[in-house]
């Protein structure tokens, strides 16, 4: 499936959501690396649309896409330093679960894929193949994000120790 088709799918089932005041707010916070939680969330829901395609997994796509772009809906940046951002990775789940709700109906697969998309570190495990499939989607984005960043310390670091040797 080619970006244009992912493109025309996402915003067949999510221009509401990208388009909201929420999503203006999540452009701003950052969430792994450089990337915003806007940027992140969009990632995960193409990666998601890749896997169930390349795994001929019959899925919602409408719930997998709404369910993937409001997945952190948290609308704050995690990374200030907080008592409560200090649990971050256990909350913040049920907090864009509460947000999203608020401003868009949901149905039970996308309250699921919100609710369940850090197990296993929430114990409770996800209930439909479209939360499974955002689960593995989240981890392989949120590796590649923060280990892009990494890549580029080391990189800068390296050039500087050639440069000075």
């Amino acid at each position: 499936m080619s970006r244009v088709r992912f493109h025309n799918l996402i915003m067949q089932h999510g221009a509401d959501i990208l388009d909201s005041e929420g999503m203006n707010i999540e452009k701003k916070c950052i969430q792994h690396g450089t990337y915003s939680v806007y940027d992140h969330s969009l990632f995960v829901t193409s990666m998601c649309i890749r896997i169930s395609r390349k795994l001929h997994i019959k899925v919602n796509d409408k719930a997998m896409i709404r369910g993937a772009l409001l997945h952190d809906y948290f609308l704050y940046d995690w990374h200030e330093p907080t008592k409560a951002n200090r649990i971050h990775g256990f909350t913040h789940p049920g907090i864009a679960l509460r947000n999203a709700e608020k401003v868009f109906r949901l149905g039970k697969i996308e309250k699921n894929m919100i609710k369940r998309h850090m197990f296993p570190l929430t114990p409770v495990p996800p209930r439909y193949r479209e939360s499974v499939i955002l689960c593995i989607a989240d981890k392989i984005c949120a590796t590649y994000e923060t280990a892009g960043g990494f890549k580029k310390k080391l990189t800068k670091k390296i050039r500087r120790v050639d440069s000075n040797a």
